[in-house]
């Protein structure tokens, strides 16, 4: 369950941290991303560990927040889902048909880009 946890703040700070603030960020990288633990980030920031953790636990309710609105990882996901698909029909359908190869990948290319 705790790597689940992690696995999702871990996307959904990919999708929204732009909206976080800079101290937001860097809470939530060092104790998600970067496996810190809440005593190694108050020392880092000068401050308690309670300071942390209520930090933390305020950022992770706003990221929740944000995706219950805005959906950006579930529709992510959900697009790659049905892109992988349409890629399996139309290879296994239309092997020869690089056209559409060539169409489906550029779909694939335009979520790349925006990372």
């Amino acid at each position: 369950m705790e790597l689940e946890k992690t696995n999702n703040m871990n996307t959904l700070y990919e999708f929204y941290n732009v909206l976080l603030t800079n101290k937001q960020k860097g809470y939530l990288s060092l104790y998600y991303g970067d496996d810190y633990s809440l005593g190694e980030i108050a020392e880092e920031f000068a401050i308690s560990r309670q300071a942390v953790y209520d930090n933390i636990k305020r950022t992770e309710k706003i990221l929740m927040d944000y995706e219950q609105k805005l959906k950006l990882a579930q529709n992510y996901s959900l697009r790659n889902k049905k892109l992988d698909e349409l890629a399996n029909y139309a290879e296994e359908t239309y092997p020869a048909d690089r056209t559409l190869q060539s169409l489906i990948n550029n779909l694939e290319e335009l979520d790349d880009k925006d990372e």
